[in-house]
């Protein structure tokens, strides 16, 4: 006989809980208007033959509201950092000085706010599809049981209950994580 414990739900939470960490990774990327140096997180340069993150191979600061700075530890990879950002969809030409980047941020257009929560409604969506996925699979995996007649029908119907009461707060989490990232591009 099977038995539904506290580890039985963890095992979704703390998917569904990558899926939240993983929204919010994806929303710290859409570049609004402030400097934040996670735009920067998806960059990779080729450093040495090995595609190496940015923030591993130059200092990264925020002297300004609008501005990044990256400082290479090695001078010789400001061109592959130049190189790399140009090619970004980040949208920003870089300043080089020999020594350093600047990154200057242009105030966001009302249209281009528009576009970005568009964007960021997507990610609430496909965060959404996941969290239910993640549900869906375990109702499937503790039907299975219950058709072997290894779950009875209370524990059954207790775990879908659980599962679903535990989907809602993952899904409000979303989408407070997504009003907060539309709230932040439309008050700039």
């Amino acid at each position: 006989m099977q038995t539904i414990t506290k580890d039985t739900y963890n095992h979704y939470e703390e998917k569904m809980s990558k899926t939240i960490a993983n929204l919010t990774e994806n929303l710290n990327a859409i570049r609004a208007g402030r400097a934040n140096p996670h735009v920067l997180d998806r960059i990779f340069i080729d450093y040495y033959g090995a595609k190496t993150p940015l923030n591993a191979v130059a200092n990264i600061q925020v002297p300004e509201p609008r501005m990044i700075t990256l400082i290479p530890w090695d001078p010789s990879t400001l061109k592959s950092i130049e190189k790399a950002i140009m090619s970004s969809d980040l949208g920003i030409n870089p300043g080089n000085d020999g020594k350093m980047i600047r990154l200057s941020f242009p105030i966001l257009s009302q249209e281009r706010r528009k576009e970005l929560v568009k964007s960021v409604h997507s990610y609430e969506e496909e965060a959404k599809v996941a969290i239910r996925n993640i549900r869906r699979d375990g109702i499937e995996t503790f039907r299975a049981y219950h058709k072997k007649k290894e779950l009875t029908d209370d524990d059954m119907a207790d775990f879908e209950e659980e599962i679903q009461k535990i989907t809602d707060i993952y899904i409000h989490e979303a989408e407070k994580t997504i009003a907060a990232k539309e709230k932040d591009l439309m008050d700039i």
